[in-house]
C-alpha cells in the first residue's frame, strides 16, 4: 500500500563484513527533524516482527521522522549466514548504521530496539554520539535465561520427531563452551552468539540517555513484568529516566501468524511526543 505522505528506500550499507540490506523512511514534505535506529529482535523473532517494525516506521516517517532499519550480519537480506555473525560484528554493524544515519540527518538519534534488539540498544548506546533516548520494546532481561529458551526449541522439535529429546540444555550448552555450533529451529547458533547472549543482563548496563519502555501484555497499564521493575529501579537509582508503559495485545514476536498491535504503535508515538 503506497503512502504519498513517506519515502520508503530499501538499499545495501557497505561494512567491514559486506552489504547490508537496509530501509530508509522518510517524510516526503519536509526535511526530517530527528532519525531513529531500529535494531531488530532474534532469529524467527525477527520475522514474525517485520510486520510491526514496518507499521511502526511508517508511522514515524508521517510524523516527521527519519526511520532507519537495519539487517544486521546473517538475519534477513544482509551478507553472511547467521551461523557466520558474531556478537561483536551485530555491535559494529549498529555503528556502521548510526554513522551512515547521522551522516544524512544532523542532530539527535534515538535507538529502537525490539528483544535482544533492545539489548543491543542499551549495550551498544554509551559508545554513540548525539543518542537523544532509547526506545525499549519488550526487551529481553536477562540474555541466559533467553539463550536457555531458544535451545528448548531443539529439544520440542527433537520431541516431536523422535518421541524424546536427545539431549537437555546442559548438553546443548556444553557443545556450545566447546566450541560446537548447533542448529536450532533452522538456524546454526555459532558459540561467540551464545556467549553474547549468555553475557547479556540489563541490569548490569547503564543508559546514558532518558529510557522509554514499552511491554504488551493481556492489560493496558499493567504494571510491567517483576524482572523488568527491578531493572528499571537500577537504572531510576543512578539517575536515569525511565518511562515504562504496558499495552493489550498479543505477543506479536512469537504468534504462529503475522500479528499487528495497534496499541503499540498508538503509544510508542504519544511517547516520543513527550
Amino acid at each position: 500500500m503506497q503512502d504519498a505522505a513517506i519515502r520508503i528506500e530499501p538499499f545495501f550499507l557497505e561494512s567491514p563484513r559486506g552489504p547490508l540490506f537496509c530501509l530508509y523512511s522518510t517524510p516526503v514534505d519536509s526535511p526530517p527533524r530527528e532519525s531513529i535506529l531500529y535494531l531488530h529482535p532474534f532469529a524467527e523473532e525477527m520475522h514474525k516482527s517485520r510486520r510491526m517494525a514496518a507499521l511502526q516506521s511508517r508511522a514515524f516517517a508521517r510524523a516527521g521522522y527519519a526511520v532507519l532499519q537495519v539487517d544486521l550480519t546473517g538475519c534477513g537480506d544482509s551478507v553472511s549466514d547467521f551461523g557466520d555473525a558474531t556478537w561483536v560484528s551485530w555491535l559494529d554493524d549498529a555503528r556502521v548504521a548510526h554513522a551512515w544515519l547521522t551522516s544524512q540527518v544532523a542532530g539527535q538519534v534515538t535507538l529502537w530496539g525490539l528483544r535482544i534488539g533492545a539489548g543491543l540498544v542499551v549495550g551498544i548506546a554509551p559508545s554513540l554520539k548525539n543518542i537523544s533516548r532509547l526506545l525499549l520494546w519488550q526487551p529481553v532481561i536477562n540474555g541466559e535465561q533467553f539463550l536457555t529458551q531458544f535451545l528448548r526449541i531443539k529439544l520440542a522439535s527433537e520431541m516431536l520427531s523422535d518421541g524424546q529429546a536427545q539431549s537437555g540444555t546442559k548438553e546443548l550448552r556444553a557443545k556450545l563452551e566447546a566450541g560446537e555450533p548447533i542448529e536450532v529451529g533452522g538456524y546454526m547458533l555459532s558459540p561467540d552468539i551464545a556467549r553474547g547472549l549468555a553475557g547479556l543482563k540489563l541490569a548490569d548496563l547503564h543508559p546514558p540517555c532518558a529510557v522509554e519502555w514499552i511491554e504488551v501484555g493481556a492489560n493496558a497499564g499493567a504494571d510491567i513484568a517483576p524482572a523488568g521493575r527491578r531493572v528499571v529501579e537500577a537504572w531510576r537509582n543512578t539517575g536515569t529516566i525511565v518511562c515504562t508503559q504496558t499495552v493489550q495485545g498479543d505477543p506479536f514476536w512469537v504468534t504462529q501468524e503475522i500479528t499487528e498491535c495497534p496499541a503499540l504503535v498508538e503509544t510508542t508515538m504519544k511517547a516520543m511526543a513527550r
